[in-house]
This record gives structure tokens, sequence and C-alpha cells, in this order.
């Protein structure tokens, strides 16, 4: 049985390390749940930003991540914490929130999911992310002409609406 309608990805992420930050279970599970059926080692899921961070210096210095999937507002906290360290760590990562279009994203110019968002476009997001390797992250600052610094995520899937925890794989 396919929960989440996830699509068939068996192999797309094979050996990838994802971390997921969700505070809501019933979305983390399900993201879990296709992560794993496409071949992804998932790290967490995370449910506040310090059990992030813990996992993310815990994975540090076991190879690190491939690439992570960070809810903006953890029980009313703001997940840019975490944003900034897997930043400075050269982890891509990107935004799912249910925030509309223009919400925070503590200055990082990475894609952002709204959610409802079909299963096949966060799969299809994180195949570009961690197939685009370290450094894919954005950085935090401005850019010269004053926009946001960071790689352009232009080329990676954007959003539209759909109609003891450690790794697992």
């Amino acid at each position: 049985m396919r929960v989440g309608g996830f699509p068939d990805h068996r192999t797309t992420l094979k050996d990838k390390r994802i971390l997921v930050v969700e505070d809501e279970s019933l979305v983390a599970m399900l993201v879990e749940e296709g992560l794993l059926d496409a071949g992804a080692k998932v790290v967490g899921p995370a449910a506040s930003v310090e059990e992030a961070l813990r996992l993310i210096e815990w994975v540090a210095l076991d190879g690190g991540l491939n690439a992570a999937v960070l809810d903006l507002d953890l029980n009313g906290k703001a997940v840019s914490p975490v944003a900034d360290r897997l930043a400075s760590l050269g982890v891509p990562f990107l935004f799912a929130t249910g925030y509309g279009e223009g919400c925070d994203t503590g200055g990082h110019a990475v894609p952002i999911l709204h959610k409802p968002y079909a299963p096949d476009l966060l799969i299809t997001t994180l195949e570009a992310l961690a197939s685009a390797g370290p450094d894919a992250g954005a950085r935090p600052g401005r850019a010269p002409d004053g926009g946001v610094a960071g790689p352009d995520p232009s080329p990676l899937p954007r959003s539209a609406p759909a109609s003891g925890r450690a790794e697992r794989a």
C-alpha cells in the first residue's frame, strides 16, 4: 500500500541522507515514507529547532547530509537557526510551509514548497538539490544589488499547490 500518493521513485534518492524537520507528526510520517520509498536514508524527523541542530551535528561527524526538508514554523518557533547551520555546512535544503507567498525565509534563496504540495514535487526537488551536491544551499546575506545572496534556485522545481530518532533506511 502506498501511503500519501508518493510516486514510485524507488532508487532516485538511493543512499542520500535527507534531514526532515517537521513538527506535525502525520506530515512528518508521510514525508519520511515517501523518502524511504525513494531510497533515501531519513535523518529525523526532528520536531524542534534544538532536535534538528543536534541531528545535524551528529550526522556531520558521520559523513554529513545530502539535503534537508524544513518546515518554516516549528510550534511557533522559526526554523532559521537550522537553515543557517545547514547553509554554513553547504547542505542544500528546501522549505515546506503552510504560509503563503512572501513568507520569511530568513534571507535564504531556496525552493519553497507550499502545503499542500504534490508528493512528486517534493521528491523531484530533493533529487535536484541532492544531485547538485554541497553548497547548493543558500547562504544568508545580501547581494551587491540589495537582493538576497545565494545560488539561483530557478533550475529547481518551484512549488505549486496540489489537488530516539535517527537515520532510517
